[in-house]
């Protein structure tokens, strides 16, 4: 299947793509030295402004090396993005007001540097959404394969 090699190379180089804008468009907005994860999680903490259990941001950003998850939040909470709390059991993180202003300011910047540009390349946005369900819907086969090849 030629076509899902394409496919495969094309997300490839759009991860990698991806990540190197996270990371520096978030030392741009003042915060350098994030890893690509840690920008992620940051983000994924201020969503909704309300806390997040690790197995929230774990199940939402399809990760299941929880120390990853751990070893950021740690990260981000020396660095005054976030702070950490608990639910019961389970440990929290909520955006602080210094988060929340670099966020904004991520938010700023991606306007003007990729939305703008994005726009005016005319790209159909229920194309866009489409893919992305597309991508969502692929990603599961491969969570199912990297599974069955794990129980080989």
């Amino acid at each position: 299947m030629p076509a899902l090699s394409e496919m495969e190379f094309a997300v490839t180089m759009m991860v990698n793509a991806y990540q190197r804008w996270m990371v520096r468009c978030m030392a741009a907005a003042g915060v350098e030295g994030l890893s690509s994860l840690e920008v992620q999680l940051l983000h994924s903490v201020n969503h909704r402004s309300r806390a997040k259990t690790m197995a929230d941001l774990c199940l939402v950003l399809n990760i299941e090396d929880t120390h990853t998850v751990s070893y950021a939040l740690k990260k981000l909470e020396k660095a005054g993005l976030i702070e950490t709390g608990r639910r019961g059991k389970e440990k929290t993180a909520r955006i602080t007001q210094t988060g929340e202003e670099m966020c904004l300011q991520y938010r700023e910047l991606r306007e003007a540097l990729l939305v703008k540009p994005m726009k005016e390349l005319g790209l159909d946005e229920a194309e866009l959404s489409r893919l992305a369900a597309t991508l969502r819907s692929v990603s599961g086969y491969y969570d199912q394969g990297a599974r069955a090849a794990t129980a080989m």
